[in-house]
C-alpha cells in the first residue's frame, strides 16, 4: 500500500524542511542548506513513485 502525501511531509520536515506555503494542493519546502522541494496533492492521497524517489534524493542531498 502506497505511503500518503502527510507521510512525506512529515519525512521532509524531520530532515530540517520548512514549509513555506504554496498554491491550492502544491506546497514548497525549502532547507537551511538552499535545497528545495515541492509536494503535490492533498494530504490524503496516495504518494507516486516518482514523488518517493525525490523525496529521498533530497533528503540525502541534505546529509
Amino acid at each position: 500500500m502506497p505511503r500518503k502525501i502527510r507521510q512525506l511531509i512529515t519525512d521532509l520536515e524531520s530532515a530540517g524542511f520548512v514549509n513555506r506555503g504554496g498554491k491550492g494542493s502544491h506546497r514548497n519546502f525549502l532547507h537551511k542548506k538552499g535545497v528545495a522541494s515541492t509536494i503535490s496533492g492533498k494530504l490524503g492521497d496516495n504518494t507516486k513513485p516518482y514523488q518517493e524517489r525525490l523525496l529521498r534524493q533530497k533528503i540525502k542531498e541534505v546529509n
